[in-house]
């Protein structure tokens, strides 16, 4: 049994569509941060630099908007 807990409500997958999702999980027993691409690698992080990861890709996911089409209001 893991100790580690995913977060069941992030389901991300790869944009190409072959199937490798990303799991964040929390160990239950020391707080330990589980970033995971399922099915190839995973990485564990401290509380801290969990925190560093997703600050960095609140900015990427910004930086990365900025290259989506406008879309128009709807009326």
């Amino acid at each position: 049994m893991s100790a580690f807990r995913s977060d069941l409500d992030l389901e991300v997958y790869d944009v190409t569509g072959n199937g490798v999702q990303v799991d964040v999980a929390t160990n239950a027993l020391n707080g330990t941060v589980r970033l995971a691409v399922l099915f190839t690698q995973e990485i564990l992080l401290s509380a801290d630099d969990a925190e560093r990861v997703a600050q960095s890709l609140l900015r990427a996911a910004a930086h990365a908007r900025r290259f989506e089409p406008e879309t128009d209001p709807e009326p």
